[in-house]
């Protein structure tokens, strides 16, 4: 959006002319689980060691941070709500290529795909898995106050950052107990230790652009406790790779409705997405994710 007009007064950022944007759409579509919501519709929450709200105003276009300043929206959050991202293209070829896909963009058409930290991308998908959304937010909300530093604070609620690769490989899964992780302790544990010894840059440098998503995601998989789609959520929701195409229980069931694929061929799924929605998979994705699991709602 080379057009934005950014503004700071008084502890609030404001950006103006942001489209294609909608908070519930962004931080209610499954893809990041460290966001609440307040009773005035705005999101609190926190990443890359910052604790922000954000509002947006969709009659005037307006984005609002409250508690960050030029240099962090610059370094953080322009990239972080990929605010640089022609959505309204994206939607156009996207529906151009498949008009199916259509109801589900207008269901969630203010969808935008964050572009989050890596390492807790990477724990906090392991801990998706086999769970439930508002357990996920519990578990990882504990494993931070447990083991995480303290990073901020914003009505009354104390913020923490999820414990380092360093500091996870240092627990026993014991340790863990009050998070009540399950079987999911023992991978996170394992994954740490293998992230501490090769260090952090073996998880960065996987988002290197000369690496296709398929390359990526198969890399993933070398961590304990991550198959295929946890993978794909990694590589989609932290390394850039747009074309990633997630397959859990809500996707097959879209795209059974939508498409008539059969639920248990998920391979048939993959290839259909790659050749329909082609570099913008992993944001049809959400759109067919959000579609299929709000619109009864």
């Amino acid at each position: 959006m080379a057009d934005m007009r950014i503004r700071q007064c008084d502890g609030v950022l404001t950006i103006d002319d942001v489209t294609d944007f909608n908070l519930d759409h962004i931080f209610d579509c499954g893809q990041c689980f460290r966001w609440e919501k307040n009773p005035d519709g705005s999101y609190s929450g926190a990443a890359f060691g910052k604790v922000v709200t954000i509002d947006y105003e969709n009659d005037c276009r307006q984005l609002k941070l409250y508690g960050s300043c030029e240099e962090d929206f610059d370094n953080i959050w322009r990239s972080y709500l990929d605010l640089d991202r022609d959505y309204g293209a994206v939607k156009r070829t996207l529906m151009e290529r498949d008009t199916v896909i259509r109801d589900a963009i207008d269901y969630g058409q203010g969808i935008r795909i964050l572009n989050q930290e890596k390492w807790e991308t990477l724990i906090s998908f392991i801990i998706s898995q086999n769970n439930n959304i508002p357990r996920i937010k519990k578990n990882i909300n504990s494993l931070a106050e447990l083991m995480g530093e303290r990073i901020g604070e914003y009505n009354g609620k104390t913020w923490y950052s999820l414990p380092s690769a360093d500091v996870l490989a240092a627990a026993e899964v014991e340790d863990l107990a009050p998070c009540r992780l399950g079987y999911r302790a023992r991978y996170l544990i394992e994954t740490a230790r293998q992230v501490s010894t090769d260090g952090i840059e073996s998880l960065e440098k996987l988002a290197d652009p000369e690496m296709s998503a398929a390359q990526t995601v198969e890399a993933l998989r070398g961590y304990c406790g991550v198959g295929p789609k946890v993978a794909n959520c990694i590589a989609l929701f932290s390394m850039g790779r747009i074309d990633s195409f997630p397959i859990d229980t809500w996707v097959k069931k879209v795209m059974n409705q939508l498409y008539g694929i059969p639920e248990n061929e998920m391979k048939r799924m993959a290839e259909f997405a790659k050749d329909a929605f082609g570099e913008y998979g992993g944001i049809a994705q959400q759109y067919l994710f959000y579609y299929i699991t709000h619109r009864n709602e």
